[in-house]
């Protein structure tokens, strides 16, 4: 079974955390949502989201995703973590998936030298926290091992696409059809 780990950072945007953990799980993929500062975690709009764990109980761990969400500040918040960075860092050394969407692709990628000019997407305007890197405006971007998402609106999709990497197009197709999206 493929596990993927969830970032959750205190000003993270829930929609597009929880809406990739939600198709990924769909899909059958174990996926573990950590709390970087603990197990209790209060999005950008105020909604409190309970982590399966605290990021240093599974630090250690091999995985074959791990999701950065964005919002801010949880997407500043996520690049202040060592820890975050030394996780995404391992597991993309591995040439297993790392993703991020919204500002996470600029914010908590961009430092780590992740994403390059015309092969990485972001929300418009974060851009200025990689001023090196050209952003596409697409919607969902794959490059190598490393996908990324413009914004919450793209959260499906970027899950679906995750699932297709992980999985297969077929398992996609049936995650996509059973929750009746783009039908």
């Amino acid at each position: 079974m493929k596990k993927a780990l969830v970032f959750l950072a205190d000003g993270c945007e829930m929609c597009e955390a929880l809406c990739v953990v939600d198709v990924l799980r769909r899909a059958g993929i174990n996926v573990i949502t950590a709390g970087v500062t603990g197990e209790r975690v209060v999005s950008s709009h105020n909604v409190e989201i309970k982590a399966d764990v605290k990021l240093e109980d599974v630090k250690d761990e091999a995985w074959d995703l791990v999701f950065a969400p964005g919002g801010m500040p949880g997407a500043t918040n996520l690049a202040s973590s060592d820890k975050v960075n030394s996780i995404i860092m391992d597991t993309y050394n591995r040439g297993n998936l790392v993703s991020a969407i919204c500002a996470s692709p600029a914010v908590v990628f961009g430092p780590l030298g992740l994403v390059k000019s015309g092969k990485a997407t972001c929300y418009p305007g974060c851009g200025d926290f990689a001023p090196n890197v050209e952003f596409l405006t697409d919607g969902v971007v794959v490059d190598g091992n490393v996908v990324t998402g413009k914004s919450a609106g793209w959260a499906f999709d970027l899950g679906l696409k995750l699932i297709a990497l992980l999985l297969g197009e077929d398992k996609a197709e049936k995650v996509r059809s059973s929750i009746y999206y783009k039908d």
